[in-house]
């Protein structure tokens, strides 16, 4: 499924991932590159299945764990509300 932040999350990509600010309560989040790869797949519409591969296609992981990680991420995404 297809990730979108929330209206008051800014993005910000640095050369060690990317920075998310929750503008509601100032909190400020930080995306290793992995994360990032996911986060940039779902955003342009591609699927947890996508992120997998893209995943594992850029890292030393294996499919198992990729699918694991994908989850959670996502997971935690929406349910800190940083994402729909």
């Amino acid at each position: 499924m297809a990730l979108r932040f929330g209206a008051n999350v800014s993005a910000a990509e640095t050369e060690y991932g990317t920075v998310l600010l929750d503008e509601r309560g100032g909190q400020y989040y930080e995306l290793n590159p992995t994360a990032t790869l996911v986060v940039k797949t779902l955003l342009a519409g591609g699927d947890e299945a996508e992120a997998v591969a893209a995943v594992t296609g850029e890292f030393d992981v294996d499919d198992t764990q990729a699918r694991q990680d994908v989850a959670a991420l996502v997971q935690q995404l929406r349910s800190s509300g940083l994402a729909e």
